[in-house]
This record gives C-alpha cells, structure tokens and sequence, in this order.
C-alpha cells in the first residue's frame, strides 16, 4: 500500500469541487464526484496542459438517432487549452477510450483526529518520582 498523503478534510471539499495539489513532484486533482473522491493527474495527455484546471461538465450519450441524452453530470473534466474530455472517475477520454487516458489514483477519506481541535483535549494526571520510582497520581 502507498503512503497517504493529506489534502485536506473531507468538509473543505464539497461535491463538484476540486483541489489541486503537489504530491512527490506530481501535480495532481482531486475531485468530490457526488460525495466519493477521484484523483488524477493534472497533465492533458495531448500537449501537456494542466487538465484539472478544466471545466467540469458532462457529455451526450445516444443509443439511436432520436435518443440522444446528457450523462455523467460532474464526471466529464475538459481540459482547458483543446476540449479533450476525460472521466474523473476512471481516467478514459470520452473520444477514445481505449487509445487515451490519464492516470488515476487511489483516494480514501480517513478519520484525521488533528481536523478539529477542539476535540483534542487529553486529560493529564500529575506525575513524580520518588526512589527511582515514577508514580501517577489520578485525581
């Protein structure tokens, strides 16, 4: 398992929002797609633009002539500089999923107990020694 790295809590990135950050030289996005978390790099594969700076949107989809719809609302990351079209959820290009792609990486949303401070009061007993002994003294 990789090293966890800390963007930031899960508060401070609310549904169709994004965070942009360096991790181990990476530029990196990290996206909140209707309240699960998606990461992938911030490099356009086509000339190297900073992709998750694109606008977040969707796509149409058809499955006949008259059966055209709009899918995948907050998934579709379009980069900013040639409209090139990825899934946040999986990396692939809406043109040609199997040819282009960016690379994703693992996210987990995991209890930070330095989020809240007010929540970090430890309770503290006083403390002496007497003959190379160390006695606690709970009140």
């Amino acid at each position: 398992m990789s090293t966890a790295h800390r963007v930031c809590a899960a508060s401070e990135l609310p549904p169709g929002d994004r965070r942009i950050v360096e991790i181990n030289g990476r530029s990196i996005g990290v996206f909140n797609v209707d309240g699960e978390f998606y990461a992938l790099t911030n490099v356009c594969p086509h000339q190297r633009a900073p992709l998750c700076a694109g606008e977040l949107t969707g796509t149409t989809e058809a499955d006949g002539v008259d059966d055209v719809k709009w899918t995948r609302n907050g998934r579709i990351l379009r980069c900013p500089w040639h409209g090139w079209e990825f899934d946040v959820t999986s990396g692939e290009s809406v043109f040609n999923p199997h040819r282009w792609r960016v690379s994703t990486y693992e996210t987990d949303v995991l209890v930070d107990p330095c989020a809240d401070d007010s929540d970090l009061a430890v309770e503290t007993y006083p403390v002496d020694t007497e003959d190379g002994v160390v006695y606690v003294y709970p009140e």
